[in-house]
């Protein structure tokens, strides 16, 4: 069955699952706060340019760890592999976040997460208004790639690329 719609404010679930069928990778973004070190799972990370090296993400504006997320100097977005679906629980709202684990930090002091698919160390270099999000543009310093799958969501769920 196929619908058509136009985007209702006062009711976004419609247009929130079709924007759903997009599958994205999942990362975690991580900066160095005030309060220590803090990290929030996205699916709105992608490529912007490759000369110069950029990057974006967007953070909601009513996310708790918005004000910290924006006013970062530095962040890493962590490219999570298909067998680390805990690290992204541990990130989403409500998750235990860094507690338990003593992070290593990269040359700017922004916590990593290890074992991820791959990394790509940032300096923030251009905020930019997106409606109830913001627009976060960063300056690749430098990247890291390994081996493996990535995991993938889609409509709500999780899973794994399959060739």
């Amino acid at each position: 069955m196929t619908q058509t719609f136009e985007p209702d404010p006062g009711n976004p679930r419609a247009f929130r699952d079709a924007l759903g069928r997009f599958a994205t990778g999942v990362c975690v973004i991580t900066v160095a706060a005030p309060e220590g070190p803090m990290g929030f799972t996205a699916n709105s990370f992608s490529a912007l340019s490759l000369d110069p090296p950029l990057v974006l993400w967007s953070p909601a504006r009513a996310s708790t760890r918005y004000p910290a997320l924006v006013a970062a100097a530095h962040f890493s977005v962590h490219v999570l592999a298909r067998d680390q679906y805990a690290i992204d629980r541990r990130f989403v709202r409500g998750g235990q976040g860094f507690a338990g684990m003593v992070p290593e930090l990269s040359p700017w002091g922004v916590p990593l997460i290890p074992g991820c698919l791959a990394r790509v160390d940032c300096a923030r270099e251009a905020l930019h208004e997106g409606g109830d999000h913001t627009i976060v543009v960063g300056r690749v310093l430098r990247a890291m790639l390994a081996e493996g799958e990535p995991l993938v969501f889609s409509s709500g769920r999780y899973g794994g690329f399959v060739p």
